[in-house]
């Protein structure tokens, strides 16, 4: 089954490499037109130049998500270039501390609030007030598994992420029948942002996850698009597991 989405426009945060870049990828081979945002104007630019010569055209829109007036004017400027936002993908997210959750500075607490949680609601209010109320579309946020479940250093992140898969089902409550609203909430991922999660033993780390591999970004990139096409047109609401099996394993992992 070929996922096409001709037609539409989509604004992805964090898009300037990684999971977002992938997602931007695979979208504008669909025939989708792509809209990356990002802090930084140089990263967008050579992010955008991996996406030229697909099937949708490619725009980028600098902005800070952790501040809510740039989030209106990422989706307005969306608008603009392309006159629509169909699909908005929260995918931009941090993590600046690592250690026990009681104690981490107020700075590192607020800075995880505002990148990883709020600013899920902030560009989803931006997008049905600018676009989605009126004409309908998709959100897709990328949560993690860390949001299930505690874990040893990356307490208050993983909190950020448990927020961002009730985020998503409060607003696929609130939204429907006109949005639908999903999560993904991948296991280890090889980005920059979990670099210190297995570079130089992904081996070792592999051997406890049940397919025994990392995930790549294309694996996330694959059910994003599933996820904003209309295959995915009777599914809202839901955070969708993707880890090789890692939180599908006996207590203890596997031999």
């Amino acid at each position: 089954m070929e996922l096409r989405l001709d037609g539409t426009t989509a604004l992805i945060t964090g898009g300037s490499r990684g999971i977002g870049l992938a997602i931007g990828y695979r979208m504008a081979e669909a025939g989708a037109n792509v809209v990356l945002s990002s802090r930084k104007a140089d990263g967008l630019a050579e992010a955008a130049a991996t996406l030229s010569g697909l099937d949708g055209q490619v725009a980028t829109v600098v902005a800070h998500v952790g501040r809510p007036d740039q989030a209106v004017s990422a989706v307005a400027q969306t608008i603009d270039h392309f006159g629509a936002c169909d699909i908005l993908v929260n995918n931009a997210g941090t993590n600046p501390y690592f250690g026990p959750m009681v104690d981490i500075s107020v700075e590192a607490m607020q800075k995880t609030y505002e990148i990883n949680q709020a600013s899920i609601l902030t560009f989803a209010q931006a997008a049905w007030h600018q676009y989605m109320k009126e004409h309908g579309g998709s959100i897709l946020n990328i949560a993690s598994i860390g949001g299930l479940g505690p874990e040893p250093g990356i307490g208050w992140y993983n909190v950020s992420k448990a927020a961002v898969i009730h985020t998503t089902s409060q607003l696929a409550y609130e939204l429907a029948p006109s949005v639908r609203v999903n999560a993904i909430a991948p296991g280890l991922v090889k980005t920059d942002l979990a670099r210190a999660l297995w570079e130089g033993r992904e081996e070792a780390v592999a051997k406890h996850i049940p397919l025994r591999r990392l995930g790549e970004v294309d694996d996330i990139a694959a059910m994003a698009l599933f996820l904003s096409s209309s295959a995915a047109s009777w599914i809202t609401g839901q955070t969708i597991v993707i880890d090789g099996g890692t939180t599908n394993q006996p207590t203890g992992g596997v031999s």
